[in-house]
């Protein structure tokens, strides 16, 4: 007869939260991830889904649901996954934080998609850790758990049998980590071609995040000067240009945008230019080969460097992803 330890081994149990105001799409990823049955493989995980509260569940688009199993399951866990969460400040239950922490203790992995790391924040088993979550609520994580490392850009984090993932696609991404680890390359690969997706994506979450609005009013006569440089990107704007311009010295420049943009010249230039290829790399307008220099950049080197540097991407993966084509 095999042992517990066996049948972990070869068959892990997988065991989703189910809550009130349940986030269908993340709780679909981790039954196509992980409940699927997969026969082409010796061995898969067993799944189960437990219910955080008595059932029946409500979920978002209008369905209602149940579960066979409570917290108690969590026991004979080898991964809990939190779907999401239902909502960013609603309280998370002591009894499903403590069932966590103590599934933790006893050797159990935890992993949420998207909000579900507000869920692993309650529980405190994120404290002094890293983290991510979804772009739009990086912010709402750092304020409310300041003993918290969030990373802001990346698709999903490992650290100490806990992880944690970007929006709710990117929980694709950790569900193709988890089973790379646990039955290899090979099975995560077939999988990500089932789903056709890339087995491993490059890149973070920066390339999905709006840009900001660039200030186009900032009050002492820097705004003239920058409708005047946006207007001409792909020309050579050095500092003395600038300040020539702007009527003034180079070092009262540097210090009005310090004060009224909080940034420098130049790297205030470098960021509308990769705004402006952005936009450019999306609709399609320009060939991708002639982006830098409708830009300003002073090489296609240049530009390709500066452009993963801040959006984590070569510019050809962002046309490939967001762009109309090229």
């Amino acid at each position: 007869m095999k042992n517990k330890h066996q049948i972990e081994k070869k068959n892990p149990l997988v065991c989703v939260l189910a809550y009130d105001g349940l986030c269908t799409f993340e709780f679909g990823i981790a039954v196509e991830l992980f409940a699927l049955p997969r026969p082409e493989f010796d061995h898969w995980y067993q799944f189960a889904a437990v219910k955080a509260e008595p059932g029946p569940l409500r979920a978002t688009g209008g369905i209602m649901i149940d579960a066979e199993h409570d917290l108690s399951l969590f026991e004979d866990a080898s991964l809990i996954l939190i779907p999401g969460w239902r909502g960013v400040d609603a309280p998370v239950p002591e009894e499903l934080c403590q069932a966590l922490r103590t599934a933790h203790k006893n050797g159990a992995r935890i992993a949420s998609i998207c909000s579900g790391v507000f869920v692993l924040a309650a529980s405190g088993l994120l404290n002094g850790g890293r983290a991510t979550t979804h772009w739009r609520y990086t912010d709402q994580l750092c304020e409310k758990y300041p003993q918290i490392s969030v990373d802001q850009d990346v698709l999903f984090v490992e650290e100490d049998r806990i992880f944690t993932s970007a929006g709710s696609a990117a929980g694709l991404d950790l569900g193709l980590h988890i089973i790379r680890k646990d039955f290899g390359a090979k099975a995560a690969a077939t999988v990500a071609r089932r789903l056709v997706l890339p087995a491993q994506r490059d890149g973070g979450q920066r390339q999905f995040v709006p840009r900001p609005e660039p200030k186009t009013r900032l009050g002492s006569g820097l705004s003239a000067l920058q409708d005047q440089i946006r207007a001409s990107l792909n020309e050579a704007w050095p500092i003395e240009r600038m300040a020539d311009e702007a009527a003034t010295s180079v070092r009262t420049l540097a210090r009005k945008f310090t004060d009224e943009a909080g940034t420098t010249p130049l790297k205030w230039l470098t960021t509308e230019r990769i705004a402006r290829a952005a936009e450019l790399l999306e609709n399609g307008e320009v060939a991708l080969s002639d982006v830098w220099s409708a830009c300003g950049f002073g090489s296609a080197e240049t530009f390709r460097r500066e452009f993963r540097k801040t959006m984590g991407v070569p510019p050809i993966k962002y046309r490939e992803r967001l762009g109309a084509g090229g």
